[in-house]
């Protein structure tokens, strides 16, 4: 992806995807930093601990990852859905 900086020492731990709570005011966002991040183990960890009107939404991720801004980042897949 553009914007991130991995580090390609073999010993460096890459960004992965995850499961996780997003803290987040507006749906339309692509990436968020780690602070508003809770990464969790499953998909049904992340719904069950959801809570829209707090606007804490169930994501998949990929991250963390070096922004250009000099901050980890992580960038949002896809907000789930229980169905």
């Amino acid at each position: 992806m553009k914007g991130y900086y991995l580090d390609p020492h073999p010993d460096a731990n890459v960004a992965s995807e995850h499961y996780a709570i997003v803290k987040m005011q507006r749906l339309k966002r692509d990436r968020c930093p780690e602070t508003q991040v809770t990464l969790l183990e499953s998909q049904a960890q992340a719904i069950a601990q959801s809570n829209i009107e707090e606007k804490r939404y169930p994501a998949r991720v990929m991250g963390p990852a070096r922004s250009s801004e000099g901050c980890n980042i992580f960038y949002i897949l896809e907000i789930l859905t229980s169905a």
